[in-house]
């Protein structure tokens, strides 16, 4: 490493944001003037959630520091602590690492422990895919903006949460319209090709294929196994209609262990065509996806995972986005609503397999998020934005003048 390359430390804190933030990671790795520090945390740590270390490393980064966040239970108290103990492990990892820009992706707990600790720090931090809106009960908003606010760079996927980002009263020069990251690995072709998922899950093409992912919804997280049952209700009629079930884990948001005892003990009373990963990785993930893209293969990805609303457009996937999780999210024309209901989700999942006119509306329908070299673009600014203090004091456009009332 040259003395004069700038110092990026990129935080991840579960599986699926690993894989959107890898883009990011290969372009500053590859930059001339940025060097990377890896620092995961969360989930990746947890083998209740599927240990994803190898998976990292097999991609040929090096993980730098491990941020170990307690999480003991399945709670909101200790969703609350779990962000206490990640500050204090985060600001350990930073003042030993002495980053010159810290880099955290989203809206979940551990990104935003990482934040509060970077900010406070005064490590210049940017914040990715802030401005997007998920009205549907999770915390996820309320965490998501307040990166936004705490951050002095923003990334986001689309012109819309730009504007959402500069109505909050960011700066117009730290706001940049990138698009989605994982857009980059799709037009790259870096997933598996459709003999290997068939081989490597057992699939047979010829018969339909769900891919699902249900989590829970933080704000009603004691409902979680409540609002899981429909859904496994209709993945059971499906499986015995002949599709082929593959129920992936839920993150490590409060109630997701109730969702994965349910995914036990269902998998294991249905055997006949339903398989249980605790994750499938990226590259796999996509592979399946990405079947979509041959009219002779009927898939569906099926849940609530932010994924069916952003990565499956890419792919022309058909996806039925069950329950509120996602609400208010930007979504292409492959994305069909059911509600906490197995007669719903079952008809929707049947559209998405026998409506041939819909499935090619999926296919050849604009992606709202695909703009593309996302990653790339990212590491430019990261290289070029001027480390200063007009970087880190921030300022405030909205001036909340007084007229008849407040007005922005």
């Amino acid at each position: 490493m040259s003395e004069n390359k700038r110092i990026i430390a990129v935080f991840t804190g579960n599986r699926a944001e690993y894989g959107l933030q890898f883009p990011i990671l290969k372009a500053i790795a590859e930059h001339p003037r940025l060097d990377y520090r890896l620092i995961v945390s969360g989930a990746h740590l947890d083998d209740n959630f599927g240990r994803t270390l190898d998976e990292i490393r097999n991609d040929g980064f090096e993980i730098h520091a491990e941020v170990k966040i307690d999480m003991a239970e399945d709670t909101l108290y200790a969703t609350a602590q779990a962000i206490g103990t990640g500050v204090l492990s985060m600001s350990q990892a930073l003042d030993r690492i002495k980053p010159d820009m810290l880099v955290v992706y989203a809206d979940r707990f551990e990104g935003f422990a990482a934040v509060i600790a970077g900010t406070q720090m005064n490590v210049p931090t940017a914040h990715i895919e802030g401005g997007d809106i998920t009205e549907g009960g999770a915390l996820d908003d309320s965490v998501r903006h307040a990166m936004t606010k705490l951050s002095h760079l923003h990334f986001t996927t689309n012109q819309q949460a730009s504007n959402r980002v500069m109505a909050m009263g960011e700066e117009p020069w730290r706001v940049h319209t990138v698009g989605f990251p994982a857009i980059d690995l799709i037009q790259d072709g870096n997933y598996a090709t459709s003999q290997e998922v068939e081989k490597t899950l057992s699939l047979d093409l010829k018969h339909p294929i769900v891919l699902f992912t249900q989590h829970s919804v933080t704000t009603e997280f004691n409902q979680a196994s409540t609002q899981v049952a429909p859904s496994l209700e209709a993945m059971k009629r499906l499986a015995s209609d002949g599709a082929q079930v593959i129920l992936t884990y839920p993150n490590n948001d409060a109630g997701g262990r109730h969702i994965i005892s349910a995914l036990e003990t269902f998998s294991a009373e249905n055997p006949n065509n339903i398989q249980l990963h605790r994750s499938l990785g990226r590259y796999l993930y996509h592979g399946v996806l990405a079947l979509a893209r041959d009219a002779s293969v009927r898939v569906a990805c099926v849940g609530n995972s932010s994924s069916g609303i952003k990565e499956t457009p890419a792919f022309g996937c058909p996806t039925v986005d069950v329950g509120s999780r996602q609400a208010g999210r930007l979504r292409g024309v492959n994305v069909l609503n059911a509600d906490y209901d197995a007669n719903n989700i079952y008809d929707n999942v049947r559209k998405c397999f026998n409506d041939k006119a819909f499935r090619a509306d999926c296919r050849t329908g604009q992606n709202p998020y695909g703009l593309g070299d996302a990653g790339k673009k990212i590491a430019d600014i990261l290289a070029d934005v001027p480390l200063n203090q007009n970087l880190i004091r921030k300022g405030m456009t909205l001036i909340g003048e007084a007229k008849n009332g407040w007005f922005r």
